[in-house]
């Protein structure tokens, strides 16, 4: 009887990290990126949102300021006003594109001061330690003490209303916990064994950051950033309600609500439209940031 060769059944894991080998960690992630269609639908969202936002003149046939009192608070799907009008006869829907430009910026651009700066000083500590450590995060510490919103009431609140302002009291309000991420993931990473073997090897600080610290922390700072836009979004349209944001007559999203619920009871259709736009722009992020810590997970 003739003994029939055993068929070798390859391990799926193996021939994956094989598979893997020679790829880069930024290259793996964008591969995972692809495959999750969630990530690709929310970010194609938003692509489409600050395209319209950018170029907002050319999706819009009426000026955002120019109203009319025989048009005030005209109904959703008005002929000329699809989106109707609003308290003083304003094209909604030009409102609304426009308002996009403000609500945007001042729901990424605080995030993004915060990153620098949060992300610099977390990673100082986190590398430091010792002294340098103890100073910074018990700075943090004293902030992280005031709720987000409370912090960026009272800031807006001695400073004054307006865009600058309620950008510098998000940024203020965003900076502890981004000190706090980079600090713990770098703490973490300075202890690896490559992280050892680099400066037992001689390697210059400046050489570990780059090479070693930066490429193993900037992937969950990044994500946390990420869902923090939604919190800087929706804490901007919150200030501009209160009126201690943007000023009238600006087209904000949070200032659009603010005016419009004097005719809640008149048309509310029109009244929760801003209000949507901002439940969607801040539900987008989410789920980018979602998608984003999970094509970043090196677990995975």
């Amino acid at each position: 009887m003739v003994d029939t060769p055993a068929i070798a059944i390859a391990d799926p894991v193996e021939t994956l990290r094989r598979a893997q080998q020679g790829k880069s960690y930024w290259k793996r992630v964008w591969e995972r990126l692809r495959q999750d269609k969630v990530t690709l639908a929310m970010a194609a969202v938003l692509t489409a949102l600050l395209i319209m936002v950018i170029f907002a003149p050319w999706f819009t046939a009426h000026d955002p300021y120019q109203g009319s009192v025989l048009r005030r608070l005209k109904p959703v799907g008005f002929p000329g006003h699809w989106l109707g009008t609003d308290e003083v006869g304003r094209d909604l829907w030009s409102r609304m594109v426009f308002g996009g430009r403000l609500s945007l910026l001042a729901g990424v651009m605080p995030v993004f001061l915060a990153l620098l700066v949060g992300g610099f000083l977390g990673i100082l500590a986190g590398y430091a330690g010792g002294l340098v450590n103890s100073a910074i995060m018990r700075l943090v510490d004293v902030l992280y003490a005031f709720p987000s919103i409370l912090l960026a009431i009272a800031i807006t609140g001695i400073l004054g209303a307006g865009l600058e302002n309620t950008i510098l009291a998000l940024t203020i309000a965003f900076v502890p916990p981004l000190v706090r991420i980079s600090e713990a993931v770098t703490t973490q990473a300075r202890h690896l064994d490559f992280v050892e073997a680099a400066r037992a090897s001689g390697a210059s600080t400046l050489q570990i950051l780059r090479y070693h610290i930066l490429n193993n922390v900037l992937g969950p700072i990044l994500v946390y950033a990420t869902s923090l836009i939604s919190i800087g979004i929706i804490l901007a349209a919150g200030l501009s309600f209160l009126g201690l944001g943007v000023t009238p007559p600006s087209a904000e999203w949070g200032l659009m609500l603010n005016n419009l619920r004097q005719a809640l009871w008149v048309d509310p259709v029109i009244c929760a439209l801003p209000g949507v736009m901002i439940f969607i722009t801040s539900m987008c992020f989410n789920l980018l940031s979602d998608g984003l810590r999970q094509a970043m997970d090196v677990r995975l």
